[in-house]
């Protein structure tokens, strides 16, 4: 199975949660955990940090094909329910 690199959060709900600190960073597990709480956090996804290491490894190009229209519309597909292009 494929691990997913774009983990999204958004009102009411979130694919990770604190138990995935070490793959979503700080920033994206409180992200996920506060919007499992149902506080306001405008829809959007975390990056992995197996992603962000590559990235700077690579010298800071964008790695696996995410341009931002790829990651754009990973957002909207989520959003209405649909999975992520992996």
């Amino acid at each position: 199975m494929t691990r997913s690199t774009l983990w999204y959060f958004g009102p009411g709900r979130a694919d990770g949660s604190a138990r995935d600190k070490a793959l979503l960073g700080g920033k994206g597990t409180n992200l996920a955990e506060m919007a499992r709480l149902g506080l306001p956090v405008p829809p959007g996804f975390t990056i992995t940090t197996e992603v962000c290491h590559r990235y700077f490894e690579q010298g800071r190009g964008v790695t696996g094909g995410y341009s931002q229209r790829r990651l754009r519309r990973a957002v909207l597909d989520r959003r209405e329910g649909g999975a992520y292009v992996r």
